[in-house]
């Protein structure tokens, strides 16, 4: 009985299909201010737009594209829209989209070298091309005791330092992993906790720090609790620090902080997810004082330096601790270029064993902009949130609510939590832009963030203007 072939498309059919889907993309970044930023449509609408049962053939790819067009687009939330203010930017450029498309084109895995050799050596030249273009410590590069790896995002990134952490606090004579523990603040970002139970530490091994006036982490009292936690035979064993809080961009004190961590040999991670984009910038890498003297780094050029989701960059300072703790070598997988001691293989630097080509995009954005063009990029949204806090200054209804920092601009009106978040509901639910809020000492802000790949100066204009005509 004979059997139909597959409908594979040619290498023809595929490049005309591939033109067709450019044109769409290139379309909708053309379009993308006429969408409403926040998405219109009700809860379920998208699931009840198609077939309840999947095709039993082939269907049309212009059929298929239409529906893109019709029921895809309108679901959308457009991260991508110069409108966009909310949460933090998730860049997406046209190099970063077109070398993230020669990635799955390739569709190859680079979980070791030997698997995809071009994949692994440009992934290390890319994190060495960042320890030079952001000021980092030389011990960061491959070429010294540490080195980087491309993670998913800093939340994968966290994981791996809390699984080094742990590992190396164990090898240090500490077999019981129910006396470690972990500590963080009441600002870091929930993906640390997270990673910390993850990496098996319980409730009761992970310590919630005290924050200082700016919402930083004190380091006093986190002297205190480890103090008191060595004092109850407990083992201290990982520290996560921020560079750039989420609700604030509150910058930790990491000088301290590692001062502390190193008298009691406690690994140090810093997060620095979305402020780290700005120290292209050398006028802003005083934010990442003491990171020599952290075992871990992170931050993610898929938020503010046009690279598409997911890109987070992981430096450890000993690499060897990274990969004893994630290293594990099956027969299948044994072959002479890993024996060899000469290759990285970065299945062994992180928790997953496959791995995309992402360091094509990096490198696409890098040549395209060159340095200068990242700097021009970070400083002209610096400059359009600087605009918005003079007007929040000049105003007699609104009001800042701490010194802006970087891009983050946090407000409320001045009579309270209900007109703030009514003012803030009413702005989104225009379709003209797109914010959303934090709570800090029980006050309710927006949070305004211009990061966005096409923003100018005239859409956070037009943005200030809807806040006020929502607040009359």
């Amino acid at each position: 009985m004979s059997r139909n072939k597959a409908p594979h498309l040619t290498p023809e059919q595929f490049r005309t299909r591939g033109h067709q889907m450019i044109d769409l993309i290139a379309d909708y970044m053309s379009d993308i201010e006429s969408f409403p930023v926040l998405s219109q449509v009700d809860a379920g609408e998208i699931y009840s737009s198609f077939p309840v049962h999947p095709p039993e053939r082939s269907e049309s790819y212009e059929k298929m594209l239409q529906d893109v067009k019709d029921i895809i687009i309108p679901g959308l939330t457009h991260w991508q829209s110069p409108n966009f203010f909310a949460y933090f930017p998730s860049n997406a450029s046209g190099p970063s989209i077109l070398g993230d498309m020669l990635s799955s084109g390739f569709g190859i895995q680079g979980m070791l070298w030997s698997t995809s050799p071009a994949c692994t050596e440009l992934e290390t030249l890319m994190l060495d091309w960042m320890v030079e273009i952001t000021g980092l410590p030389e011990h960061f590069h491959s070429k010294n005791s540490g080195g980087g790896v491309i993670q998913e995002s800093a939340s994968s990134a966290a994981l791996c330092a809390a699984v080094a952490g742990r590992e190396k606090a164990l090898r240090n004579g500490h077999s019981e992993h129910s006396q470690l523990v972990g500590y963080i603040s009441n600002q870091t970002h929930s993906s640390a906790e997270k990673s910390l139970k993850i990496a098996g530490f319980r409730d009761h091994q992970i310590r919630t720090i005290e924050v200082s006036s700016d919402f930083s982490m004190d380091p006093n009292h986190l002297l205190e609790m480890i103090r008191t936690d060595l004092s109850d035979g407990k083992k201290p064993a990982f520290v996560c620090a921020t560079v750039g809080t989420t609700s604030s961009l509150a910058v930790d004190p990491v000088p301290q902080i590692s001062e502390i961590t190193n008298e009691f040999d406690i690994w140090l991670h810093v997060d620095g997810a979305y402020s780290g984009s700005a120290t292209v910038c050398p006028e802003y890498r005083h934010l990442l004082n003491g990171i020599e003297n952290a075992d871990s780094y992170c931050f993610n050029p898929h938020k503010w330096l046009l690279t598409n989701f997911d890109c987070d960059l992981f430096y450890v300072k000993k690499k060897s601790d990274l990969v004893d703790a994630l290293t594990f070598t099956p027969e299948y997988l044994r072959n002479k270029a890993t024996e060899s001691g000469q290759v990285f293989d970065y299945s062994g630097w992180q928790v997953s064993l496959g791995r995309r080509f992402r360091s094509l995009k990096l490198w696409f954005v890098i040549r395209h902009y060159g340095i200068e063009g990242l700097r021009a990029h970070i400083r002209s949204h610096i400059q359009y949130a600087a605009q918005f806090t003079q007007w929040i200054k000049d105003d007699d209804e609104f009001e800042l609510f701490q010194k802006t920092v970087l891009n983050l601009v946090c407000f409320r009106h001045k009579e309270g939590n209900a007109k703030t978040r009514q003012i803030l509901e009413t702005a989104n639910a225009s379709g003209k832009l797109f914010a959303t809020h934090t709570v800090l000492n029980d006050q309710y802000l927006i949070r305004f963030v211009p990061g966005a790949v096409r923003t100018e100066m005239r859409h956070v204009e037009e943005a200030w203007k809807e806040f006020k005509s929502a607040a009359s």
